[in-house]
């Protein structure tokens, strides 16, 4: 028993170690986003009376200055969504509720608004419908951003960590026993969720979607136009860039066709 603690002791000061370091190097900073509560209060308002107005694109681009100038913020992105939405710029308007998820993935209003705007994109196309643990899987990752998972791996680590005191310091074997078993499973958890923490990150700054903002576009076999025409597209669909070649961009769409648009068609997410 003294030999088991004595391997876990420095084992634990590694891990508060760790995660303090890696505090900085995987929670993504959203320093840009609170500049939202520096934001001129008049121009906001401003922005606010001509949507209310029905003056739509003049209080889109006003959201959008605030945006260049001030810092980004899923609200503003969710507004500026609504705006283009409402002057029947769909894909601008997808775009926009798009990048308020990235911020906050479980934004309700920006999820049901997307639903609705992607309902009048007028292609059909049919993805293959994938596991349903894998669905599972994937929505419980996305639902949370990469400072939410490592909080919730740092609060995790916490408990571990009492668990592995309690097994050091209990007076009864019965104790040790369980608070040993219990502080390895919590750390498991842990060192999962941090690991997703980095994953999540990973996604939020090496994003590769995009979408398609002019009316149809037709999607060669060859970053050419001479290329072959193999399918077309409309404004609003989402794809996801595989690479690039100067100005062309390989994409991928939902049901795994792949060819090759120029970048000037679709604007990443």
């Amino acid at each position: 028993m003294t030999h088991i603690k004595n391997i876990f002791i420095p084992i634990f000061f590694f891990g508060t170690f760790f995660f303090a370091f890696a505090q900085e190097e995987i929670a993504y900073d959203y320093a840009q986003e609170k500049e939202i509560n520096q934001t001129n209060v008049n121009l906001l308002q401003l922005a606010n009376e001509l949507y209310a107005q029905g003056e739509f694109l003049q209080a889109a681009h006003l959201y959008e200055q605030i945006l260049l100038e001030k810092g980004v913020a899923h609200e503003l992105f969710f507004n500026l969504g609504n705006a283009y939405f409402r002057a029947h710029e769909i894909a601008r308007s997808i775009l926009n509720y798009e990048r308020a998820l990235r911020l906050n993935p479980r934004f309700a209003d920006a999820r049901y608004n997307l639903e609705l705007a992607q309902a009048r994109v007028l292609d059909n196309i049919i993805a293959p419908e994938p596991f349903f643990l894998k669905r599972w899987i994937n929505k419980l990752i996305s639902d949370f951003t990469s400072n939410q998972w490592f909080y919730f791996s740092w609060i995790l680590f916490i408990i571990s960590l009492i668990g592995f005191l309690l097994f050091v310091f209990g007076r009864s074997r019965a104790l040790r026993k369980i608070s040993f078993t219990f502080a390895i499973a919590i750390l498991v958890v842990s060192i999962s969720s941090l690991t997703i923490s980095a994953v999540r990150k990973n996604q939020f700054l090496n994003h590769k979607e995009a979408i398609v903002m002019i009316g149809v576009i037709t999607v060669k076999s060859s970053p050419d136009r001479s290329g072959t025409h193999l399918f077309e597209l409309r404004e609003g669909t989402k794809v996801r860039v595989v690479s690039t070649l100067g100005d062309w961009v390989e994409i991928m769409i939902a049901d795994g066709r792949i060819g090759w648009v120029e970048r000037r068609q679709i604007e990443n997410i």
